[in-house]
């Protein structure tokens, strides 16, 4: 009796460990949820919605974008993390939810690195500071001599408290020596708005953000906080190459599924995205956009993920940065 339980004890093993292999074979074959924690209409849902209908001609089966905002991001992140492990709900996710939030606060509902899988980075955003056109500055070291003339009295604009933008202003700060007034907004529209208003000076934020005003000629670029420049923006100097070590802060978009989704399964997404992504016209596309088409493997995506927690963790502890009540 022993030997027979036995031998269906590991009859059973064998069946289990075969599941997860015949349900990669079958996938996908229903409709995948894309979940994006931002509106309609901004970049982030543009990059998602353009790399979804390639994946649709490459897996034969539709990818649906839902927009769950919310929390910065935390809303879209929590219901993907609770979603079923089978590879049909996935996180385009931006690096404030799953970089920089869960080093603000320690109340969130999930955890990066336990509740999500990598599947592949999509794209970087360089982040860019730029001044009204008519601006004196035509340069960051313009930007902190004035600064540094009257410190304390220029006004640096973000889209908010440890937003990437944010963050991008206190390695400059630090970088460059100077002091400005940092001056948070919920977004990027009413920072603009301010800024062509003349009520702040300078303002950070991603190319296509800025790219619209940038080619109307309503504001300047006078440095970029990234570690290259932007393929979109190529006279535009890094802030590195002006003199300011340790700046790079570009925003990038990347995607996850739920953990223990079987390896197999994020293989064939990672395969379907990175060929979307690297298709001659999404790719043309997404440098129109001002965004930098990445795809990478599963494994290379979850080192660089990790990497950015603990680096903004650092920031965020440093500067002292918190979440705003």
């Amino acid at each position: 009796m022993p030997s027979r339980l036995a031998k269906f004890a590991t009859a059973l093993l064998l069946v289990a460990a075969a599941v997860p292999a015949v349900q990669a074979q079958d996938f996908p074959n229903r409709p995948i949820r894309m979940v994006i924690a931002f509106p309609p209409g901004g970049p982030t849902d543009f990059v998602g919605r353009l790399v979804a209908d390639k994946v649709k001609d490459i897996l034969g089966q539709s990818v649906i974008v839902e927009n769950k905002t919310g929390a910065n991001g935390a809303l879209g992140a929590d219901a993907v993390a609770k979603s079923p492990p089978d590879g049909y709900t996935l996180f385009l996710t931006t690096v404030g939810a799953v970089a920089i939030t869960p080093n603000m606060r320690n109340d969130l509902p999930y955890d990066v690195l336990r509740d999500f899988a990598a599947v592949t980075l999509v794209v970087r955003n360089t982040t860019l500071v730029v001044v009204r056109a008519d601006h004196p500055a035509n340069s960051m070291k313009d930007l902190a001599t004035m600064a540094k003339a009257k410190p304390g009295e220029l006004a640096f604009a973000s889209t908010g408290v440890g937003s990437t933008t944010h963050l991008a202003l206190e390695l400059i700060q630090t970088a460059a020596g100077v002091k400005f007034v940092h001056v948070p907004y919920r977004g990027a529209a009413p920072a603009l708005t301010d800024l062509l208003g003349g009520q702040v000076q300078a303002f950070s934020g991603d190319v296509p953000v800025l790219i619209p005003q940038i080619t109307a000629g309503k504001v300047k670029a006078i440095g970029a906080a990234s570690g290259q420049r932007s393929p979109r923006l190529p006279d535009v100097p890094t802030l590195a190459e002006q003199g300011y070590a340790d700046t790079s802060s570009d925003n990038w978009y990347g995607l996850l599924a739920p953990a223990k989704t079987p390896p197999a399964v994020i293989a064939k997404l990672n395969d379907a995205f990175t060929k979307a992504i690297n298709d001659p016209a999404v790719k043309q596309k997404l440098i129109d956009s001002g965004a930098v088409p990445v795809a990478d493997t599963p494994a290379q995506f979850g080192k660089f993920l990790k990497e950015e927690l603990e680096r903004w963790g650092k920031v965020v502890r440093e500067k002292g940065i918190k979440e705003p009540s």
